[in-house]
């Protein structure tokens, strides 16, 4: 792709772009406040310090964000910027190893979301306690519905009325919840699993598309199953906005929306990229003709 095309010379060309500027900074604005939501969670659930792992557990959203934009600039240099350019070797290699060092932090995002979803499966009733205040002694945050609240003698008796609780950070133990806010967790839980495998899998078939018309082909059977495949899991990333919003996470649905968005932006660099190879196909054409 011609890089004359940055050239605002149509209103074409300028909505494709304000449409990147503003896409491209609501999603930076987003990362600042996971980054924070992050911190406000850790300050209970890591409160006693913890490994490697388990740091990087707490800060899963905020890794997880950073792959993706790191991703989101690969692919609009290659879709749009770098398109038609053959890359030097030295920066080719460059791309390859940020590419993989994303990869290897979104199976950490994806390990760090199943890891926690066995944990929330296997928790026990905690023994001797069937009124929350029993629990205010024990220095512990109630859990519901991704809202933590430090426990005390005035808000145990509010927060909840079951005769059940259950620790979600065994074997810290310093994370509560009852059975309602227990499957809450669980249910978001599985959203977070299943939002990343669609995302996985769409990053998939981009990356193939992408490595197909760098071989100057725009048409063909393996790009329109790569197409439906891509929008099949599309429907399923719309269902889990459609989940959170049932759950009033409206930030969370908003996020989703906005990466939506954001890799919307990359499928038009696509769509513009074979519109470019089917053009120059059919000049050549025209040429051998003609000639």
């Amino acid at each position: 792709m011609n890089l004359s095309t940055f050239i605002p010379n149509s209103s074409k060309v300028d909505v494709r772009l304000w449409i990147k500027v503003i896409v491209y900074g609501l999603l930076l604005i987003n990362f600042a406040i996971y980054f924070k939501n992050d911190w406000v969670i850790a300050s209970h659930t890591m409160r006693n310090g913890g490994s490697f792992l388990d740091w990087t557990g707490a800060f899963a959203t905020t890794i997880d964000e950073s792959a993706w934009i790191c991703l989101l600039i690969l692919f609009e240099l290659e879709t749009y910027i770098l398109s038609d350019e053959p890359l030097p070797r030295a920066k080719a290699l460059l791309m390859h190893a940020v590419r993989i060092i994303c990869y290897v932090s979104l199976a950490h995002t994806l390990y760090a979301y199943t890891d926690y979803l066995i944990d929330l499966s296997n928790v026990d009733v905690i023994s001797n306690a069937t009124n929350l205040c029993q629990l205010v002694a024990a220095d512990v945050s109630y859990a519901y519905n991704l809202v933590y609240t430090e426990l005390n003698t005035t808000n145990c008796q509010i927060l909840s009325t079951a005769s059940q609780f259950y620790y979600l950070d065994a074997p810290e133990n310093i994370i509560v919840s009852d059975s309602a806010g227990l499957n809450i967790e669980i249910n978001l839980a599985w959203a977070d699993v299943i939002e990343v495998v669609a995302w996985l899998i769409i990053l998939l078939t981009m990356e193939l598309t992408v490595r197909i018309q760098d071989r100057g082909i725009a048409t063909g059977t393996k790009l329109k199953v790569l197409k439906i495949i891509k929008l099949m899991f599309y429907l399923i990333l719309w269902a889990i906005i459609v989940f959170w919003l049932d759950l009033e996470h409206w930030m969370f649905a908003w996020d989703e929306f906005v990466w939506i968005s954001g890799f919307f932006v990359i499928e038009m660099n696509m769509s513009q990229w074979r519109d470019e190879i089917i053009e120059a196909e059919n000049n050549e054409k025209q040429n051998t003709v003609s000639g």
